[in-house]
């Protein structure tokens, strides 16, 4: 089994290291599902984090549906995640009818497989109406892995649907399970999809350690809640992850 921790700041990486993740996925932004993080970070975390380093490809929030422009923006980060010692990128595209973007996708996989970078089609694909067609998509051009909660809100609700797609990939293509993954519920999750590697956060709430803070303001959206509590990855939890899949 393979724990994938969800990290966006130098503390999850030195969390996944401690907890004992096989790998990582940096983001930033993650109240946004996660954007492209900066090169500085990348880098920060490869010093901190001795497993394998993913780093998604996404130049900004929102849908899946990219100009060209943002193509070649995110051609140039593929490039620049290289330069900073990644392992590997995350990035997904689709088409405006929601179907899989195969030939965003190849060029995006093109560009990694010549840098020597590991690929995962991120959770764009549970956008998708009919995820065995973009399941067989992927396998067609040539994706390595995609991670997935089956379509649904959480990967345990998803589960079904996770199996199928692991018994329809028949070894062509690796199911990473993702989507509310905690210790309570992995163990179980691994059981009933037959998957071999997932996905968390494995995250808890972090407290600000500001004694002053403006009455009346405030630089946060929705979420996270407010400018003085936000989640981090947690060590501890990361370790209970690791615990319940072996």
């Amino acid at each position: 089994m393979l724990l994938e921790v969800c990290i966006d700041n130098v503390h999850g990486a030195l969390a996944a290291q401690s907890g004992g993740a096989d790998r990582v996925e940096l983001c930033a932004a993650l109240v946004e599902g996660g954007i492209t993080p900066s090169f500085g970070l990348i880098t920060a975390c490869r010093k901190a984090f001795q497993g394998k380093l993913m780093v998604i490809i996404r130049p900004r929030g929102g849908d899946f549906l990219y100009t060209e422009e943002e193509e070649l923006v995110m051609l140039e980060d593929i490039r620049q995640a290289k330069v900073c010692r990644a392992d590997g990128v995350v990035f997904g595209c689709l088409q405006s009818d929601g179907t899989i973007g195969k030939g965003a996708t190849s060029r995006l996989l093109r560009q990694a497989q010549i840098l020597d970078l590991d690929v995962t089609f991120h959770r764009a694909f549970d956008m998708t109406p009919d995820p065995v067609q973009a399941l067989d998509d992927l396998i067609a051009v040539g994706v390595p892995r995609v991670l997935t909660s089956g379509c649904h809100p959480t990967a345990l609700q998803g589960a079904d649907a996770i199996a199928g797609l692991v018994h329809r990939s028949a070894g062509r293509i690796t199911i990473l399970a993702g989507g509310g993954v905690t210790p309570a519920n992995a163990a179980e999750l691994v059981r009933h999809t037959g998957v071999t590697e997932i996905h968390s956060s494995a995250r808890s709430r972090h407290i600000s350690n500001m004694s002053y803070r403006r009455p009346g303001l405030s630089m946060a959206s929705s979420q996270p809640p407010n400018d003085y509590e936000w989640n981090i990855a947690d060590a501890d939890i990361v370790r209970q992850l690791v615990k319940a899949i072996s």
